[in-house]
């Protein structure tokens, strides 16, 4: 990099006084400080600690333009970078749109929907997004939209954390917000001095190989039985077990496929030997036409379904734990990386984007634990 670019000018959307302007954030410097007053009616905001302009084309312009040579500019602040989920074509809010609401109660801005439509958002993330800003947009009834501010916005939070709001319902809320200002209104970091609650970590709960047998052996029939090894089997969310179709099941390479799970990836799973024998059986006697678990009528099968029955063969099993789905998949990694499995090849298989999120299971694996011997026993 030359000498003259070591310095850079941080460019951040800013609104003021209701109205749209550029934030020039730098470390005190001669060069810049001359530069940056050269501009077209700069002026500073304490509240913000930066040097601010209008914010139009010509204004941004003029911002390349000068410090061409001298600067720097980072737009990673001021530019929105974030990718469409191409893959994800099916959010349709017009449930949103058609649904009844009080008379004296706000529905999010048309403009809301239509981006989450536009950015091919989840649907679950969706809903969580339309509920969380209503809720915030009917606590502040009398304010304009643009009128709300940081304290506004504190002020909230605090009032949720006072009524024991968790760590995880907050950063919702606060995703929810910034997506309105950020993304529909094009102010990236609109409140980027909003502070979030410090995430906290649980460790995942993970049952015994013991355990897992104890669970398959109760339920209450072979499709049931199917249902529960396979998501400890494979290592499967909920969902992508719910989307499994006949043709997903490749028994000559003993893969299974998992199409469009979380972040919209495929990626492939394990097929186990005795869950293919039990798959064969389960075939014959339901004869599922599409998806691989159907409910009597022929449609996909509930999410409901699946933790009612973990549930109850957990409990028929004598299991005090609060036995879910998800602790099945917990326990595969696990066992997984008990069994000296790489983490690497674990984390293809659980579908994570990243090693960080699968190295929690070594926090669990006991198998180094259990050879370090407790002083007691010494």
């Amino acid at each position: 990099m030359k000498e003259s670019f070591k310095k850079s000018v941080t460019l951040k959307h800013l609104l003021i006084d209701g109205k749209k302007k550029i934030g020039l954030k730098f470390y005190p410097d001669k060069i810049l400080n001359i530069v940056v007053k050269n501009l077209p009616n700069i002026k500073w905001s304490d509240a913000f600690s930066m040097a601010y302009i209008e914010n139009n084309k010509e204004n941004l312009d003029r911002i390349f333009n000068d410090f061409k040579g001298i600067a720097w500019i980072n737009l990673n602040y001021f530019v929105e970078n974030k990718t469409l989920n191409a893959d994800n074509d099916n959010l349709n809010l017009q449930w949103y749109r058609d649904r009844k609401n009080p008379a004296n109660r706000k529905k999010c801005p048309e403009s809301y929907l239509r981006k989450l439509e536009l950015k091919q958002y989840a649907h679950n993330t969706a809903e969580i997004y339309l509920s969380m800003f209503e809720q915030f947009i009917n606590h502040h009834q009398e304010k304009d939209l643009m009128e709300i501010n940081e304290m506004d916005i504190r002020a909230y939070l605090q009032e949720l954390i006072k009524k024991g709001k968790s760590n995880s319902y907050l950063n919702q809320m606060i995703n929810s917000i910034k997506f309105y200002y950020e993304v529909v209104e094009g102010m990236p970091n609109r409140f980027y001095a909003i502070e979030r609650p410090r995430k906290v970590e649980f460790l995942p709960k993970v049952l015994s190989r013991e355990e897992i047998v104890s669970i398959i052996d109760n339920t209450n029939n072979i499709k049931h039985r199917c249902i529960v090894s396979l998501l400890y089997s494979a290592g499967l969310r909920r969902t992508e077990l719910l989307n499994l179709k006949l043709t997903d099941i490749d028994s000559k390479r003993m893969v299974i496929n998992i199409r469009q799970s979380k972040g919209k990836k495929d990626r492939l799973s394990l097929l186990s030997q005795k869950v293919l024998e039990d798959l064969k059986v389960y075939y014959k006697e339901y004869r599922p036409k599409e998806y691989l678990f159907e409910s009597p009528s022929g449609k996909q099968y509930s999410a409901a379904s699946v933790l009612l029955i973990v549930k109850r063969a957990a409990k028929k099993a004598k299991i005090r734990k609060n036995v879910t789905p998800h602790m099945l998949r917990h326990s595969f990694a696990t066992h997984l990386l008990e069994n000296g499995t790489d983490l690497r090849y674990v984390q293809v298989l659980l579908g994570h984007s990243s090693s960080k999120t699968t190295e929690i299971y070594t926090r669990v694996a006991t198998h180094q634990i259990r050879s370090i011997k407790s002083p007691l026993d010494e």
